[in-house]
């Protein structure tokens, strides 16, 4: 890997990119409900503060790994983040990294997200 691969703020927060792209083309291949769960989990990842772009490689390699499990499995979303898509997501982080601050309003959209990608209803919806 290069310098410039090591150094940018990008390799920082995904690591390099020949493992970024491979990450994203695992998660394009799972199966629509999955693939929308792990958008909402990346966003959400994306706030804690990068520590180390080798260990934030793993993390994200590590999430479509439970993921294509979960979908090879049959196992429903709901099972694999619980009834707090937030709280199984710092934890799940907490392996990886320091951590970092969430704001209220992203640990919203990451539930949202879990809810459709589970076909429930947000709250939001019917809302004027």
């Amino acid at each position: 890997m290069s310098n410039a691969e090591k150094s940018g703020f990008l390799a920082k927060v995904t690591g390099p990119k020949k493992r970024w792209r491979a990450y994203k083309a695992r998660v394009a291949e799972l199966p629509e409900d999955h693939r929308t769960a792990v958008k909402a989990i990346e966003r959400h990842l994306m706030h804690f503060v990068p520590t180390d772009g080798d260990a934030n490689a793993s993390m994200f390699e590590d999430l479509a790994d439970l993921f294509e499990q979960a979908a090879a499995d049959g196992t429903p979303i709901r099972e694999i983040v619980g009834e707090d898509p937030a709280e199984f997501v710092e934890e799940f982080a907490r392996n990886y990294s320091d951590g970092g601050y969430v704001p209220a309003r992203a640990r919203k959209q990451l539930t949202d997200g879990i809810a459709s990608a589970t076909g429930e209803k947000t709250g939001a919806e019917g809302t004027p």
